[in-house]
């Protein structure tokens, strides 16, 4: 409608330049400016917006004079006229009379009111007739049907429907239902001439209040009598014929009306499935939408509320202007019959429903014009001989509604509201049900279409809200189902086609998980598991005994009854009387109980809903092509096979081809497709542009399930899930002639996927036998997607990337293909603008898969260096492995400083590095007899590469707060790096090719900068190790000095720092390894190197003096030892404990020499207690013959110590030397301990 029809002030004119006058549409919401009427009674509430009116601004009534005879017609008589509406080319005058589905017109037109906005839709005259059921002796029959909480209801012609089933066969179930338990005498009654005559004056009447001068121009007679025959036969064939596929009669169907409210093209019928165009309404009705009076014919739709009730109501009242209110209306009366309580009624809500504040009455006898009336509407209801509580009609109006309410409980079905004529009992009936007792076919019940066509509307419509709140979801889907429920898939396949994809749409596929589960059940669902179609019966049940349990204090509508009739029905109110009763009847029934969108965490049961319901519509879109002759054969119930293939022995040229194709097909289509598709679909039509969408979200579900298995380690499901996805994907291709950007983002992250999957799988290949069991095992309905894939398209672009092999190398490859696919799709041109974020993460991959085959390589090269039985020079197979890998890498590092990722830039400069000490291993040089030879130039290059590669790896890192796990991975590596160098430059010496000097030098500064990067102070895993490097490294450097001293001759400064040089790292090293209580073996050699160091410069000395002195050191350096042997001590008693259990006190006399402990080398340990003898006995003896011949008198200290020294001798001498090593260890810390001054703080006893 035009915004000035749904804003205006009913009643008052409405602008000539803004009024549609060629049909009603939709204003798409209220008026913003309500005018309240309300009647004398001020208790009673009623208010009247105009959604849409037809009818040009009221104009003034032709005042009659007296004595004119309205048996005359006028000269304008039955012609048509806006003034009038569709009255004016009938003869029923005010009111035409109801079609059986006007309210189905109004509920289209304004959708959006439909199912939670308003309680009841329906002609003015249906709602006239219910309000007047307790004054009235005369029958009702109506059709009442439930959408929500919105009740529709319609006139239902039982005379007109049984004479047309007499004709056509249809309803023959209600004809013997209505005979055989209401009427068994049933006859048709005719109208009587009375009562054409008294419609016919009417008509006349109103014409010549819109004449101008009131003239009476008379017509011939002949041609009064063919208009009242031609409307009398109007009126006799308002009912329609069952639906049949027939065409609609031109003269009827022409021009339908535009539909009113715009939906989403997203769910049009003549996109993808919706609300029927202009175009599509051939398709959706098999019959024209007028002919089955589907159009909204009113002259005015009135939004109405009475009371709390809000009705959506159409009329057809004239309405004039003039008096003192700009709103009239006529009514004609014959004089000698006064106005009764049904004429008042009739005439008080008449003007409440058009909002007209005045009524102007007539009066005639015998067609005589007698005098004029004026009435305003407020006192309508205290008329002479009409008087009528307001009150009253208000409970009425509730009590009807509620029960209606609280007995039409089921969307879908067809009520029957009757009262006989001249009956109190009001009975309903569910006309659906007994329909399908009565084993009939759906269209057997002619409102079967039009309830699901507007199910689907409302559904469509509640679909948009739905984007913005959720809790529309159950209502969506009972509307859907339901709606699904009623139709024939071989009649209506683009309704259930599209009622199938809008379910599936109601699974949101990629919501992030919710994290307050309360909060996650929509509409107040549960987390019980979904409820489908097939336990929409079982639900109906339920809804059944709820309402008897709720309805047992209404007793007067219950079920119970002894006669056979009441049985059948619903729900009976026993005496129309207690309607008028207040508060009577009460709404029990909650709306939709069961409807309610029950929302499942899980997300595979969530896709095998999308993929069920995907299932129906393919199967109804693939029902309704044809062509099926030329169809290849394929058997639903036959699994198609998902075969997988060792691709080990796959040469490159195939590989390349797969490749090949898997990049055209992710690459968008260009060219718009023309010609029909596989299966016969014509592009364009409804089939085509349903089967993209199902493809489609099939496609995106099976993604779902894809990433859900993966996330569950589940690879084989993951696998065939994501195969099952580009297959559908493929089939998208092959019916779709251009790609949407949208469509090309998704795939590409369905070959993301893809790529990550091959690599999970390359890098679990233990689990090998379980993902192929995974891989096979297909359910039915994957099946049957899988059959209607294969209408369209062969499936097979993608098999090279789905494909389960056997070779770990292939699924690197593959999944770097994919990777590298899916990177080409989103750095395209059709991309640029949408896939920015995703091209950072392919990225990220491409250089993670990029890593991952460097270091397979690599692996690879470091197993075929192992396994050579005899070091030869390198092979060409190990410098292609080294080749591949390092080519790997390199383009790894340039996909990660592409995105700016410097922490992975750093992991992959390290493997570099780590690739090049393979390759410096490989170098090493070999003896004759197969010994290490020197350390080899090659070596030397590697090894500096891998250093200069760790350094840039650090440089990438800047410091390491920016990721210190990496940076501490690659600190390590620095330090192994330049510690392996240097240990291999001094143990095999390239003195053939350097001097030794220089060698020193080398090892020396090579040592100094792994001892750079070992991190003592941090605290980490790696402390301990650190420690004990840094030890190593100063052992090694004062063993390297203590050589240096010991070989140099002549140049004397250089010895002193030789000698300062050795002395200080010969600490550093014992301090170390003290701290690190698990190396006694490292320190014991280190301690002993020391004493022979004293005991060479000791050698070196002449005076007795500094013999003593440097021999005294010595023994402080061997006592020293002590430490070292109570560790070794205590790791030999652990392991006897171990072994014995129990038996600790046989300790000593166990001999543990036999086998070796854990993390203690017996083996080395008897050679350093083989070292630690002799020196201790030589170290004993030199001082004891020192200080006995010294020249000077000893002090009473030097006696003392002198005493001690000849003890420990003396025992050290007369020691069993075939003692058990556990024996021998703690003896010796014995002697060590009394060489301890008493004062010393360190002092432990070995048995404390």
């Amino acid at each position: 409608m035009s915004a000035s029809a749904g804003d205006r002030e009913p009643g008052t004119p409405l602008d000539d330049g803004k009024e549609d006058i060629s049909g009603p549409t939709c204003s798409g919401e209220n008026s913003k400016r309500d005018s309240a009427t309300c009647s004398g009674n001020d208790e009673i509430k009623s208010r009247a917006v105009v959604k849409y009116s037809a009818a040009p601004p009221p104009t003034s009534y032709a005042l009659l004079q007296e004595k004119t005879d309205l048996k005359l017609p006028p000269a304008n008589w039955l012609r048509e006229h806006p003034q009038l509406g569709s009255a004016g080319t009938t003869i029923l005058g005010s009111s035409s009379k109801s079609k059986p589905f006007s309210s189905f017109g109004m509920a289209y037109d304004f959708i959006d009111c439909i199912g939670d906005d308003v309680d009841v839709v329906s002609d003015s005259e249906n709602i006239k007739k219910l309000l007047k059921i307790p004054y009235s002796k005369s029958h009702v029959s109506m059709a009442v049907h439930r959408v929500g909480r919105t009740l529709l209801l319609d006139e239902l012609d039982i005379q007109e429907l049984f004479m047309r089933s007499s004709q056509t066969g249809d309803w023959t179930w209600l004809k013997e239902f209505y005979q055989r338990l209401i009427d068994q005498k049933w006859q048709r009654k005719k109208k009587s001439k009375e009562h054409w005559y008294q419609k016919a004056i009417l008509s006349k009447f109103l014409y010549y209040s819109i004449n101008g001068d009131g003239a009476a121009e008379p017509v011939p007679e002949n041609h009064h009598e063919r208009e009242e025959e031609n409307g009398a036969e109007e009126f006799s064939s308002s009912w329609p014929t069952a639906f049949t596929n027939r065409c609609s009669d031109p003269e009827e169907s022409d021009a339908p009306k535009q539909e009113s409210v715009s939906l989403d093209s997203k769910f049009a019928l003549g996109q993808v499935a919706s609300v029927p165009k202009e175009q599509n309404l051939p398709t959706l009705f098999n019959e024209g939408e007028n002919s089955q009076g589907l159009r909204n014919d009113f002259v005015r739709n009135i939004m109405w509320t009475f009371e709390d009730i809000h009705m959506l109501v159409g009329s057809n009242m004239p309405i004039f202007g003039g008096g003192r209110y700009p709103a009239v209306s006529l009514r004609l009366r014959d004089n000698n019959k006064p106005i009764n309580i049904l004429t008042g009624i009739d005439y008080w809500l008449d003007n409440l429903m058009c909002n007209v504040p005045e009524l102007v009455m007539c009066f005639h006898v015998n067609g005589i014009v007698q005098k004029y009336e004026m009435i305003k509407t407020e006192d309508i209801p205290h008329l002479e001989n009409s008087t009528f509580s307001t009150r009253v009609v208000k409970d009425i109006a509730q009590n009807i509604l509620s029960f209606l309410k609280s007995n039409c409980t089921k969307e879908g079905h067809t009520y029957w509201l009757f009262k006989a004529s001249g009956s109190d009992i009001v009975k309903l009936y569910d006309l659906t049900t007994l329909c399908e007792e009565a084993e009939e076919e759906k269209c057997q019940n002619p409102f079967t279409l039009p309830v699901a066509v507007l199910l689907y509307k409302v559904a469509s419509n509640l679909m948009l809200k739905a984007r913005q709140n959720r809790k529309h979801y159950g209502t969506i889907r009972t509307l859907l189902l339901n709606c699904v429920k009623l139709l024939d898939q071989e009649r209506h396949p683009q309704i259930i086609a599209s009622a199938h994809y809008m379910l599936s749409e109601l699974f949101q596929l990629d919501e992030p998980p919710e994290e307050n589960g309360r909060e996650s059940l929509r509409a107040g669902g549960s987390e019980d598991s979904y409820s489908d179609e097939d336990r929409v019966e079982d639900e109906d049940e339920e809804e059944e005994e709820e309402l008897m349990e709720d309805s047992d204090e209404n007793s007067s509508y219950s079920n119970s009854s002894s006669s056979q009739d009441d049985r059948k029905a619903v729900a009976v109110i026993r005496s129309v009387g207690e309607l008028s009763v207040p508060e009577k009847y009460k709404s029990t029934h909650q709306i939709r109980p069961s409807c309610t969108f029950p929302v499942s965490q899980d997300k595979e049961e969530r896709c095998r809903h999308v993929l069920c319901y995907v299932l129906k519509g393919l199967k109804a879109v693939d029902g309704s092509v044809k062509k099926e002759s030329d169809l290849p054969a394929a058997d639903p119930n036959t699994p198609i096979p998902l075969k997988y293939e060792d691709r080990s022995a796959i040469g490159a040229c195939t590989a390349e081809k797969g490749i090949a194709l898997l990049f055209e097909r992710a690459g968008p289509l260009q060219a718009d497709q023309k010609h029909p598709t596989r299966s016969g679909m014509i592009p364009g039509s409804w089939q085509h542009h349903m089967k993209l969408q199902l493809f489609l979200k099939a496609s995106k579900a099976y993604y779902v399930l894809s990433d859900a298995a993966t996330n569950l380690l589940k690879y084989g499901r993951a696998l065939r899930y994501i195969k099952l996805s580009l297959q559908c994907y493929d089939a998208y291709c092959s019916v779709s002639g251009t790609l949407h950007p949208q469509v090309l983002h998704f795939h590409s992250q369905c070959l993301s996927l893809c790529g990550d999957i091959q690599l999970m799988l390359a890098q679990n290949a233990n689990n090998r036998a379980a993902y192929l069991e995974e891989y096979n095992y297909q359910t039915k309905e994957d099946q049957e997607i899988l059959h209607s894939l294969h209408r369209e398209s062969s499936c097979q672009a993608f098999n090279m990337a789905t494909d389960l092999a056997m070779d770990p190398e292939y699924q690197l490859f593959v999944s770097s293909k994919c990777y590298e696919a899916s990177f080409e799709l989103l750095d395209s041109e059709a991309l640029n603008d949408h896939g920015s974020d995703q091209l950072a993460q392919v990225l990220k991959r491409l250089g993670n898969i990029r890593n991952e085959m460097g270091v397979f390589y690599m692996n690879q090269a470091a197993a075929m260096q192992t396994e050579k039985e005899v070091k030869k020079s390198v092979s060409i197979a190990e410098q292609e492995l080294w080749k591949k890998s390092f080519s790997f890498f390199e383009k790894g590092m340039r996909d990660f400083e592409a995105i700016e990722d410097n922490t992975n830039t750093a992991l992959l400069l390290c493997n570099t590095g780590r690739l090049m000490r393979i390759c410096a291993q490989a170098h090493c040089a070999m003896s004759a007899d197969q010994s290490r030879g020197e350390f080899s130039p090659e070596e030397a290059l590697y090894y500096n590469k891998a250093i200069d590669y760790y350094l840039r790896a650090m440089k990438s890192l800047v410091s390491r707060e920016s990721h210190p796990a990496v940076w501490d991975s690659v600190n390590w590596e620095l330090s192994t790096t330049y510690f392996t160098l240097a240990t291999l430059l001094q143990d095999y010496a390239p003195l053939s090719r350097k001097a030794q000097e220089q060698i020193e030098r080398e090892v020396t500064e090579a040592m100094m900068k792994s001892l750079k990067y070992c991190d003592l102070q941090t605290e980490s895993a790696r402390q301990p190790l650190y420690q004990y490097r840094a030890a190593t490294i100063h052992h090694r450097l004062a063993s390297m000095y203590h050589s240096c001293f010991r070989n140099q001759v002549g140049d004397e400064h250089l010895r002193k720092q030789h000698r300062s040089l050795a002395e200080l790292h010969y600490s550093k090293a014992v301090c170390l390894f003290l701290s690190l209580k698990d190396a006694p073996c490292e320190l014991l050699r280190t301690l002993l190197e020391r004493v022979a160091f004293a005991e060479f410069t000791m050698a070196g000395q002449s005076s007795s003096a500094a013999k003593l002195k440097s021999l005294i050191s010595a023994l402080e350096i061997m006592t020293e030892t002590r430490h070292a042997f109570q560790l070794i001590h205590k790791e030999l008693q652990e392991q006897i404990a171990l072994r014995e259990p129990g038996c600790a006190g046989s300790a000593e006399s166990a001999d543990v020499a036999s086998g070796p402990t854990s993390g203690l080398n017996l083996q080395e340990v008897m050679k350093l207690i083989a070292v630690f003898e002799p020196s201790f006995s030589f170290l004993l003896l030199q001082l004891i013959k020192l200080m006995a011949t010294m020249k000077r008198k000893p002090s009473n200290k030097d006696e003392e110590l002198l005493k001690t020294l000849k003890n420990v001798y003396s025992k050290l001498l007369r020691a069993e030397k075939n003692a058990p090593l556990l024996s021998r260890v703690g003896f010796y810390t014995e002697l060590l301990q009394q060489l301890i001054p008493q004062t010393g703080s360190d002092s432990t006893d070995i048995h404390s």
